[in-house]
């Protein structure tokens, strides 16, 4: 119904008129019914929703269910205490009347909300408004030397001007976790890191799973051998700043600085939870040449080697292969990557924003029983 509602404004031509306004994106998924009132699952889903409603990259929002499902829109609303509003429109297929009547007014309720929405202008504001969240995916033995590392730096120039950057997948910092700790800005911040360790690998177990069940087919066939490999370049994204907080999937980030998001490692995942904590840019590191968007939030695709880079362009924004070939260092490759990173905050677009990328990765973490 979303899509439908999302196609049919698009097809109309209306934007033409709204110059400020990007597009409409349908944001679905397949969760919210068959699961417990209360708890830890319900939880995670309800705080991922309302980042997204309230993330500041929308102009405006639709809110619609089914009606009868578990994750009920007016409790919702009440538990956020937010109003229906000129930015906040809600609406459920059952008290539509159907699918026709339901898409018919949905489709009112957006055209009606998009002079609202297109009110809102670019303005200057510093560098500390920006909230980066750090992912890698597709790694191979390069992600550790190259583009994590120059990531790391960028992300301390980031922090050193005020501003944030999230790294998360739990599972993928697993047996590098001292190297964050030991940064941490108090023996309770490592305490919350250890704590989201040691409840993975209770779920794992329950699951009949094994933390160290990575690396991938792929990132075997790029040279990576153990997990710990893996989450000792995973954890270079972070840079060396200290540790000023460790956050559950999709709660907004509170404090500046350098902090970790628990989240699994599958990429869509992970984003989906720092989108919904905050971050408004993404920088998207990969050795196999992953292909990836995320609307509504930018994301920058960092590759690890040059042939690969050379292979991909089109979905590639910055090389980082120059590094191993001699032509570059670390620092610079980081200052490059700074300037990227606020450039496209700015405005600019991202290989992934050109191709359109990002109308189908929102994938909220279910962690509890379907029932």
């Amino acid at each position: 119904m979303a899509r439908f509602i999302a196609d049919a404004v698009e097809k109309r031509g209306v934007l033409a008129n709204y110059p400020n306004v990007d597009g409409i994106v349908p944001i679905v998924h397949g969760t919210g019914c068959c699961m417990d009132a209360s708890g830890e699952a319900y939880d995670t889903l309800r705080r991922t929703l309302w980042g997204y409603a309230s993330h500041p990259n929308f102009g405006a929002i639709l809110m619609l269910g089914l009606g009868c499902e578990v994750m009920q829109i007016p409790k919702f609303m009440e538990d956020y205490n937010v109003n229906a509003s000129d930015t906040f429109r809600i609406m459920t297929i059952q008290a539509g009347g159907g699918t026709r009547k339901t898409v018919a007014a949905g489709i009112d309720a957006v055209v009606e909300m998009l002079p609202v929405a297109n009110s809102s202008k670019r303005r200057a504001v510093p560098v500390s408004e920006i909230t980066l969240a750090l992912q890698c995916g597709g790694s191979d033995a390069y992600s550790g030397i190259t583009a994590n590392p120059a990531l790391g730096q960028a992300v301390d120039r980031l922090v050193g001007n005020g501003g944030t950057a999230i790294l998360s997948e739990t599972p993928e910092i697993y047996g590098a976790e001292h190297l964050l700790t030991r940064r941490a800005l108090s023996e309770e911040v490592g305490e919350k890191l250890l704590q989201r360790i040691r409840w993975w690998k209770e779920y794992t177990s329950r699951n009949n799973m094994e933390m160290n069940n990575n690396p991938t087919p792929g990132n075997k066939n790029g040279g990576l051998t153990t997990i710990l490999e893996k989450s000792l370049g995973a954890v270079a994204k972070g840079g060396t700043s200290n540790l000023a907080d460790v956050y559950l999937y999709g709660e907004p980030i509170r404090k500046k600085g350098f902090v970790f998001m628990d989240s699994p490692g599958f990429d869509p995942c992970s984003i989906t939870g720092q989108v919904a904590s905050g971050a408004n840019v993404i920088c998207f590191t990969t050795g196999r040449g992953s292909v990836y968007g995320f609307k509504p939030v930018p994301s920058i695709k960092l590759a690890t080697n040059t042939p690969m880079y050379r292979r991909m362009q089109e979905d590639m924004d910055i090389n980082c292969g120059d590094i191993i070939d001699g032509n570059t260092s670390l620092q610079q490759k980081g200052e490059e990557i700074f300037d990227r990173i606020v450039r496209i905050a700015s405005g600019d677009q991202s290989k992934s924003e050109a191709l359109g990328f990002g109308d189908n990765e929102f994938v909220p973490w279910q962690t509890g029983a379907v029932m």
